[in-house]
């Protein structure tokens, strides 16, 4: 394949679907970038009216891989519910905004300019207070002020990226971090107690942990949903029984029985072959194309290509029956399927034709229940032990061009394709089948 993506390279009816099909996928910016020149200057001109400036805040539970080891889905929904609830009620009330869809454990504010980084900090102190007073689930929050792309109802761009990972992988139980921006807009005499985590992050620069400051227990939580990965239905059921979790078994059982369904779950990450990777700029001949530039907005651009070159190489490749998308999002997608073998099948192919086209991939394979709703602008999310389990295989330990089984596929793992292969993620040990 040459190395500039083509509009050939795609099925011709992927750019007529609709917004709720693409879901997460800004599917006509990925049409217009494809057609352009995939120049430095084209990716500045198409991102331009999506660049948005401020504060973004995320979350990531802690302990959450241990405890799900222990409790069932409904339980772990409603213990990750409160905190979410947390986060959201008292940043909207100090002007911020809920961003994306909050599936799973995770959180994302988005806050204008305008915010006062005194006042963010305070509210982030008050928001850990309350979590570590009213919830079993604690979790660590991190910070960045700068420049995002917001594309789908997402944050998007290397400071976006650089924020989440580093709250995924660096922040504990009631931490909060912030980047350097941050602590550059805090007025001069603040009061907080600062200290910087040793190391930078190449696109962000110094961390700080926040350990102390005053708070802002004079302002009130504002109510309403945080962005929910639930139907309304779903949802209010949930809230019921997070409200009487320790005596309300049966109402759980009840709650899974009607909206659960044993499923297995397939979930491929890509990764861009050099080919693809975003080169120097450099000026050609009106008769060759151009090269992409090597900036983060190409390499933005060239990333949600590739995501929706792999959107529709599983929709080929997915059976007519008996199998499902659920979301292409980032680098993820994630598929449903009745029969475990047809999953397998499925993953075997769609590795191959990514292959074929100079991009790998990681897949893992998980079966169990899951919840999977319907969103109320589009799309569907999902929800349950099997996504978890299939991430850690394929994204904390998988090789890439690896297809990973869990012991739930165990019959499947043929010995002449795939080997047992053992390690600990968050301080659980598990077993998987390489092939």
């Amino acid at each position: 394949m040459a190395e500039r993506l083509a509009k050939a390279h795609y099925s011709p009816a992927l750019f007529d679907l609709a917004r709720d099909i693409t879901g997460g996928l800004p599917i006509k910016l990925v049409e217009l970038w494809i057609e352009s020149e995939q120049s430095s200057d084209a990716a500045l001109r198409l991102l331009k009216e999506h660049k948005v400036l401020g504060y973004t805040v995320v979350s990531d539970s802690a302990g959450l891989t241990r405890l799900t080891r222990q409790k069932g889905l409904m339980e772990i929904l409603a213990l990750i519910d409160r905190p979410k609830q947390i986060v959201y009620g008292h940043g909207t009330a100090i002007g911020g905004e809920g961003v994306g869809i909050w599936a799973a454990d995770n959180t994302q504010m988005l806050y204008p300019p305008s915010t006062g980084a005194d006042v963010l900090l305070s509210s982030l102190l008050t928001v850990q207070d309350e979590i570590a007073r009213r919830c079993r689930v604690q979790i660590g929050l991190g910070a960045h002020f700068g420049e995002f792309y917001r594309l789908a109802g997402g944050l998007y761009g290397g400071e976006a990226n650089a924020i989440e990972e580093i709250t995924e992988n660096d922040t504990e139980a009631g931490e909060i971090l912030v980047s350097q921006t941050v602590v550059d807009q805090l007025p001069d005499g603040h009061t907080f107690t600062l200290t910087r985590k040793d190391g930078e992050h190449p696109a962000i620069g110094a961390m700080y942990r926040v350990l102390d400051g005053p708070r802002l227990n004079d302002v009130q939580p504002v109510g309403g949903h945080y962005p929910i990965p639930y139907s309304e239905v779903f949802y209010t059921g949930l809230v019921a029984y997070a409200e009487r979790l320790d005596d309300a078994a049966a109402f759980g059982r009840r709650l899974a029985d009607r909206h659960l369904r044993d499923s297995t779950v397939v979930l491929v990450e890509h990764h861009a072959h050099p080919a693809h990777a975003a080169q120097p700029a450099h000026r050609a001949h009106p008769a060759h194309a151009a090269r992409p530039a090597r900036d983060h907005e190409a390499s933005l651009l060239n990333e949600l290509a590739l995501s929706a070159l792999m959107k529709d190489t599983g929709l080929r490749h997915l059976p007519e029956d008996g199998a499902s998308e659920v979301k292409v999002s980032g680098r993820l997608g994630i598929y449903l399927f009745d029969d475990p073998t047809a999953a397998v099948g499925f993953a075997r192919k769609v590795r191959g034709d990514l292959e074929e086209r100079q991009i790998t991939c990681r897949i893992g394979i998980d079966a169990g229940p899951v919840l999977v709703s319907g969103l109320p602008g589009g799309g569907t999310d999902i929800a349950g032990m099997p996504v978890n389990i299939a991430s850690k295989m394929a994204q904390d330990m998988g090789r890439p061009g690896r297809i990973y089984l869990s012991e739930a596929l165990r019959e499947h793992a043929d010995p002449a394709h795939f080997s047992p292969v053992h390690f600990t993620v968050s301080g659980v040990q598990m077993t998987a089948f390489e092939g």
